[in-house]
């Protein structure tokens, strides 16, 4: 049995977050990864020269220090960063027609003008100004001052005095943002329009999603002359970079390394246990990065009561994802490419609708080195709105699993035609993925999006676990799902474990 003093289940946003800045800490941290590729949901792959994010498409707030994005109060406490590109444009193909749309102040306001009229200019502009002060209570507490022990009151305390002006606006912060937009939308396009952003931040409509994950957004996307980011390298130079924060200190990561069993005694976890039949001791902690669910499937039988392994194991869960991975040849397409397209069916059937909501990605048109000279890289996916259970009972290498992929393609391929309308014809690279394809490369219960907790009737446990010595960090464990919310997740299970004096230390030198 070999030694460290803390020991993370897997490399996803989050462990990584929470290992690198543990190991700026000085602590001896071991990363476990079961994957050959670091990066959980965020990692990179090379297929045929055409390098490919497998989850993550949009960024924002990473640009540019300081900032309200955890992630990049991550990058700024372990002194990493990447190179980034920017944009502000997004190509938008609604029931309403096709058309382009920008972040960043007033911009909205012009697709408005097309197609609904001065009425609905005057609720946007209204109901911006009415997120203004919830944007800035949203923003005024930086995550990374938050930690789960009694330390907080003194983390907490170094940043109150930009909070106290906002303390009136946090209980419907913590509610859902339908709560707000019911008091000043009426217009049913802008509506729609919220609903779909709210699907796109949480993966549930605005009635379930959190009025900060909102109020954060318009912070963030909604502020004059905002520009969208992209990590140079894709998905995986956003991981690298926080391997090497990791490295900085003693820090470890293995691939390869599958955690067959957290070791619990006595009510505490000392170690894990390998798939080779190998065992890591950690002195300190053991931090699960995996889900909920899959946690639950690494403790011992009986390490925590049965009612309670009840109770997590039936938290609700989103849906899953249909992907398509393409490399195509980009010989005589528009010069005018936007970079992300947003495609919606049908607004009547609810935006959670299976198949309704479909992505679009072209990111090698902002950095052309993830595909071979004159091709592209293409992600298109279903957001979270793919159900599991039609999958679950499939052989992936029978004909009718191949048939049912075929099929619920398809209207990913429709949605790409109305982008690119030879598409077909241009793939030298295609790669589909289902939920089960998800769910096996990312060990991810039922491919899942992550927990459905729907803001005002439940709440994120955070990292404490009833098991001495075990934490959890990721999208399980804190509200809104995405990179900041992973990163956050990070943060917060380093510093329950970190000095306080030392979290003090590292607020003042990056200056949020």
């Amino acid at each position: 049995m070999s030694d460290t003093d803390i020991i993370v289940i897997g490399s996803g946003i989050g462990g990584l977050s929470c290992a690198a800045l543990l190991a700026r800490y000085g602590y001896r941290v071991t990363v476990c990864e079961s994957h050959t590729i670091p990066g959980g949901a965020a990692h990179s792959f090379k297929v045929d020269g055409f390098k490919f994010d497998s989850g993550p498409s949009l960024y924002s707030g990473l640009s540019y220090s300081p900032s309200a994005n955890p992630l990049r109060q991550v990058l700024d406490a372990i002194g990493e960063d990447v190179k980034w590109a920017n944009y502000d444009t997004w190509g938008c193909c609604l029931p309403e027609g096709e058309f382009e749309t920008k972040v960043g102040g007033d911009q909205f306001c012009d697709v408005l003008a097309q197609l609904r009229g001065k009425e609905a200019i005057a609720q946007w502009r209204s109901l911006q100004k009415f997120m203004e002060p919830y944007s800035k209570a949203a923003t005024a507490l930086p995550v990374a001052a938050l930690r789960s022990d009694l330390g907080a009151a003194l983390t907490l305390g170094s940043q109150s005095i930009g909070l106290l002006p906002h303390l009136s606006r946090l209980p419907k912060l913590t509610g859902s943002f339908s709560a707000l937009m019911d008091e000043t939308v009426t217009d049913p396009f802008i509506r729609n329009w919220l609903e779909m952003l709210c699907f796109l931040l949480s993966g549930l409509p605005a009635d379930a999603t959190s009025a900060a994950a909102v109020s954060f957004m318009f912070a963030d996307w909604y502020k004059p002359n905002v520009r969208l980011d992209y990590p140079i390298g894709g998905s995986g130079a956003l991981v690298n970079a926080l391997i090497r924060g990791l490295r900085k200190g003693k820090g470890t990561l293995r691939l390869d390394t599958h955690v067959e069993q957290i070791i619990v005694q006595k009510n505490r976890a000392l170690g894990v246990k390998l798939r080779d039949g190998k065992a890591i001791r950690a002195k300190v902690a053991v931090i699960s990065n995996a889900s909920i669910w899959d946690t639950l499937k690494l403790l011992p039988k009986d390490s925590m009561p049965p009612e309670l392994v009840k109770e997590k194991a039936a938290t609700p869960e989103c849906d899953s994802f249909m992907h398509l991975h393409l490399g195509i040849d980009a010989a005589g397409l528009p010069k005018n490419l936007a970079c992300h397209y947003i495609v919606v069916n049908d607004w009547e059937l609810g935006i959670t609708s299976p198949q309704n909501l479909i992505l679009i990605s072209i990111p090698s048109i902002l950095d052309p080195s993830l595909a071979p000279k004159g091709k592209h890289v293409i992600h298109a996916y279903t957001p979270g709105n793919e159900p599991f259970d039609m999958w679950e009972d499939m052989d992936r290498k029978s004909d009718s699993y191949d048939r049912l992929k075929t099929e619920r393609t398809g209207m990913i391929w429709r949605a790409i035609r109305r982008v690119i309308p030879d598409i077909r014809d241009r793939c030298d690279v295609t790669l589909a993925g289902t939920p089960l394809t998800h769910a096996r490369f990312l060990r991810r219960h039922h491919g899942t999006y992550g927990p459905a907790l729907a803001a005002g009737q439940a709440s994120f446990p955070g990292p404490k676990t009833p098991i001495k010595g075990l934490l959890c960090c990721g999208d399980s464990t804190f509200p809104g799902i995405g990179l900041p919310a992973v990163a956050a997740s990070g943060m917060i299970a380093a510093h329950t474990i970190a000095p306080v004096s030392k979290h003090l230390k590292m607020l003042k030198e990056i200056g949020v």
